[in-house]
């Protein structure tokens, strides 16, 4: 057996259960390795929770395998045959860290025999959320390289094909929405479904996450400000982004930055009833744009007058009046 064959074959022990040691011995040997996971000493902690196959215990030795993994160099593609085979390319390094695979390997027991355990749901997420944004930004330069075509091109693999664990976008954003359910009060579980989602363009995941944030951070402005972003940036939808910003000034009414962001909108959407000749229109959007136009603002201010000055030139009278 190879050095490497060896080294796997010992970490793959260290991650299953004894028959005859469920919870460990001693005392309290969670809190003995969770102490040691926070001293930054995962040998220990997994030494400590040698055999123990609890949901908890599977979840301290996944975080264990999960702090190695940080440390741990990057896997080596493996020996190439030599010749190599006319036309073939070289063998790819594998794309997960043995520690990652032990990690994962841990926290999806723990999920077998817990379900509900929001915990390892998280720290699903958030090991594989970076290997699917990676294979999302390959698909997209793929797709980008072949425009026109879906899928992949002769000689790719699809990214749900790939071997090793589903690091799929849709499992990603699945883990997160487990998680938040298992704890119906956090918000880092949520924030962090809605950053990933909008990272791999899942718009729709974004949006019913950032509902979730609404329900979750009552009686707050931020979130109703990121929503408001999330609308006007992502979704294109100014109208929906007015309606959002208003509601944060509801609690905050002395916000200068988000009235800004309602002043930048509506002046937006005046020059391009000015464009379109839509006289009318335009002095309607210009009316409300002057009611969250800050003095303080000098470029809203100059935009704001530009504007009026060009309806009053149309209108033919002084501009001013």
């Amino acid at each position: 057996m190879t050095r490497r064959a060896l080294a796997l074959a010992l970490l793959a022990v260290a991650c299953r259960p004894r028959p005859d040691a469920s919870s460990g011995s001693g005392p309290d040997p969670l809190g003995e390795a969770r102490q040691a996971l926070d001293r930054g000493q995962p040998d220990v902690a997994l030494a400590r929770l040698q055999g123990a196959a609890t949901p908890e215990a599977l979840l301290l030795q996944g975080e264990a395998w999960a702090k190695k993994a940080e440390t741990a160099p990057l896997p080596t593609p493996p020996v190439a045959a030599s010749p190599l085979p006319r036309g073939a390319a070289p063998p790819a390094a594998p794309e997960f860290k043995p520690e990652e695979l032990q990690a994962i390997d841990c926290w999806e027991r723990a999920i077998a025999a817990r379900p509900e355990l929001g915990a390892a749901h998280l720290a699903l997420a958030k090991m594989l959320a970076p290997h699917a944004l990676a294979r999302h930004q390959e698909e997209m330069a793929a797709t980008a390289r072949r425009p026109g075509r879906r899928g992949p091109a002769a000689g790719e693999t699809a990214p749900g094909a790939l071997p090793g664990p589903d690091a799929s976008p849709e499992r990603v954003v699945r883990e997160y929405h487990m998680a938040a359910q298992a704890d119906p009060t956090s918000v880092p579980a949520v924030d962090a479904w809605v950053t990933f989602a909008v990272s791999v363009g899942r718009l729709e995941d974004a949006d019913a996450g950032l509902q979730e944030l609404l329900k979750r951070q009552k009686e707050r402005p931020e979130p109703f400000v990121r929503y408001g972003d999330f609308l006007l940036g992502a979704r294109k939808d100014p109208n929906g982004a007015i309606a959002q910003y208003s509601q944060a000034l509801i609690w905050k009414p002395d916000d200068d930055a988000v009235k800004a962001k309602i002043a930048d909108i509506y002046l937006g959407m005046a020059a391009d009833h000015l464009a379109q000749q839509q006289w009318a229109s335009a002095e309607a959007r210009l009316r409300d744009a002057q009611k969250y136009v800050s003095n303080r603002n000098a470029a809203q201010v100059a935009k704001l007058q530009e504007l009026q000055g060009q309806v009053a030139v149309i209108r033919g009278r002084p501009p001013g009046r």
